[in-house]
């Protein structure tokens, strides 16, 4: 499929895989994760919103803590989660490996990643990099950032040494000097720049993908009414970050045990929560993003990407339930 049918079929919302459902006995369990990568996830968590809004059918709630892209699309291929939170280009990868999920909702557009080294590195520039020692949480945007950063100097995947950590482990391996650098995110990195001094040596806002809200393809399609409960409670979290980011960044500080000013900085600084409808701009994102993942041989061998991004990203199940909140 050509770049200009993929990016018609999702600006006219023509996407395969969206079925109606027959009506179904209530659900007795949701089950969806939580992030700190994901204010909104707190704040939605921190109020009960979703409680409430289930509780008249009885079902009950079940957080489930990401602590990453890889584990949120993991829970969600072990069918662990019902809806879980990534980047987009995590969750491309993903999909195009077998993963099947889809996108119907955007929960932020953040600067959640960088290149940071301590404060008194020699590193200055991506291309100090080769040789060096770089940690990473594979199957995660600061994975996929540190691939693509390496790529604008001329380097590959093997002119560095790649050492595969959890993020507040790659924090920890950075700042005791066990690795030479670390592709970092938030809120693990606004807290090393302001509480051990690092540096961050190579930002690029374009080179973080968006925060996709992921639902198992099949509970999508067996249950809509469901998932647009998630969204519109979703849009109220949305709504009141966007207005009271202090707070959010207060409930942010609590949960990932971080200080005030390191949530403020990722809430007020690296996060914009102003466009939650997936469109034609994020199949566009990914399109730009997607020949990282062929270059470095991450997906499997003649895996059709654009059919991939068409798949992920839903442009048409979340605009009634966004719409009806901003008539409300």
């Amino acid at each position: 499929m050509k770049r200009r049918t993929v990016l018609q079929l999702a600006a006219a919302g023509v996407l395969p895989g969206l079925s109606h459902a027959a009506a179904q006995p209530p659900l007795k369990e949701l089950r969806l994760d939580y992030a700190y990568y994901s204010p909104t996830s707190l704040v939605l968590r921190r109020f009960g919103w979703l409680e409430e809004a289930f509780k008249a059918d009885g079902t009950s709630i079940k957080w489930v803590l990401s602590a990453g892209s890889n584990r949120a699309l993991e829970y969600l291929n072990a069918n662990s989660i019902d809806i879980g939170s990534s980047a987009g280009l995590a969750a491309l990868l993903a999909r195009a490996n077998g993963n099947p999920i889809r996108a119907p909702y955007i929960f932020s557009r953040p600067e959640w990643t960088a290149l940071v080294v301590r404060k008194d590195s020699t590193i200055r520039s991506v291309a100090d990099l080769k040789g060096k020692k770089v940690a990473a949480t594979k199957g995660t945007d600061p994975y996929l950032f540190l691939l693509r950063a390496l790529k604008t100097a001329g380097l590959k995947r093997g002119d560095i040494e790649h050492v595969s950590l959890q993020h507040a482990d790659g924090r920890a391996a950075l700042e005791q000097g066990k690795v030479d650098a670390w592709a970092g995110l938030d809120p693990h990195m606004a807290a090393s720049e302001l509480e051990a001094g690092s540096r961050l040596i190579y930002r690029n806002v374009a080179f973080n993908t968006y925060g996709f809200l992921n639902v198992r393809e099949d509970f999508l399609a067996s249950r809509p009414a469901e998932v647009g409960k998630v969204i519109q409670a979703y849009e109220r979290a949305r709504a009141w970050t966007s207005a009271n980011p202090a707070a959010a960044a207060k409930i942010l500080a609590e949960e990932a045990r971080v200080s005030l000013p390191v949530a403020l900085l990722q809430v007020k600084l690296r996060s914009d929560f102003s466009n939650p409808q997936p469109s034609s701009e994020h199949v566009k994102a990914l399109l730009v993003a997607a020949p990282i993942l062929v270059d470095e041989a991450l997906v499997k061998p003649g895996a059709d990407l654009n059919r991939a991004i068409t798949g992920l990203v839903d442009t048409r199940f979340a605009i009634p339930y966004i719409t009806n909140l901003k008539k409300a």
